[in-house]
């Protein structure tokens, strides 16, 4: 008896303990955030610095989300595959690949905008460049950027670190095996998708209370197969822990509407352009560059 008594009043406590909300990170400010998947790769070509300049000059987007790898030789490169050959004019994997290798490669070789009757970036120069060169041309941007394999983590916490940048990164990883020095970084940190899962399972059975959910943020999509992860619910509860909601990849105005409706912190998507034109409509967003808006100082 005492010991039941003394399960449940530590249940108690720690149902208490979990449910205190965290605190929002500075790096969240202005939601609904408009975050420019790959730099808005319906606009540019995904994951360059030509994709990221768009972003910012063109629809002065909050955030930019994108993705790393490592090199052969250990450098941070912005990619997102674990190949070249969808984005660039070469192939091979990534981890074969020494920096030098790839920036002889053409990252704006297979972009199009219209099915592949233009090609308008080949031949201009798009490399794959390093998150050091994008720390260094975008110094005020906030970013998410998404560990895509393990071996990425020490180059990208060390180029973060060496850039003082912590406070404007939002580290993702989708899968736990990727998250091994998460602890190294002094930012935001995303969920991954086995925190999410388990989160939301522990919610159907009226638990989530209990579950330790070490994030700031969760970015999910609003389906994973034929399941239908966001709901208003779903938002609400995530909500009361503290944690912003980013939805993942958005790109039809209808979609947009009904999520931002929902009360989600941000999308993620592919036109920045719409999602720009949209938040003018439902927030007063000041029109951005690209819809004939002032250019930001």
């Amino acid at each position: 008896m005492a010991a039941g008594i003394a399960l449940a009043a530590a249940a108690g406590l720690l149902r208490r303990r979990t449910r205190l909300p965290r605190s929002i990170h500075p790096v969240f400010a202005g939601a609904p955030l408009l975050i420019a998947h790959r730099g808005g790769g319906a606009l540019a070509p995904e994951n360059t610095l030509a994709a990221f300049r768009s972003a910012v000059d063109d629809w002065a987007v909050d955030m930019i989300e994108l993705d790393v790898r490592a090199t052969a030789d250990g450098e941070c490169v912005v990619l997102h595959d674990a190949t070249v050959d969808r984005t660039t004019d070469g192939t091979g994997p990534v981890s074969g690949l020494t920096l030098a290798e790839l920036k002889r490669l053409d990252a704006g070789f297979r972009f199009t905008p219209d099915g592949g009757q233009t090609f308008p970036f080949r031949g201009r120069g798009v490399t794959v460049p390093t998150l050091d060169e994008v720390l260094t041309a975008l110094p005020a941007t906030r970013l998410t950027i998404e560990v895509k394999s393990a071996d990425a983590q020490e180059p990208l916490f060390d180029t973060v670190e060496r850039h003082a940048a912590a406070d404007r990164i939002v580290a993702a990883g989708m899968h736990d095996a990727d998250r091994q020095l998460f602890h190294r970084h002094a930012g935001a940190v995303s969920a991954s998708m086995e925190q999410v899962r388990d989160f939301i399972i522990a919610r159907r059975f009226g638990v989530a209370g209990l579950l330790p959910l070490r994030a700031d943020t969760v970015q999910i999509p609003e389906y994973h197969g034929r399941h239908h992860v966001v709901t208003p619910g779903l938002i609400r509860a995530l909500h009361a822990r503290g944690l912003q909601v980013h939805v993942w990849t958005v790109n039809d105005v209808a979609d947009m509407r009904r999520l931002l409706t929902w009360g989600v912190d941000g999308l993620v998507t592919d036109r920045p352009d719409a999602l720009s034109a949209l938040l003018g409509e439902l927030y007063g967003r000041p029109p951005s560059p690209g819809h004939g808006g002032a250019a930001a100082p």
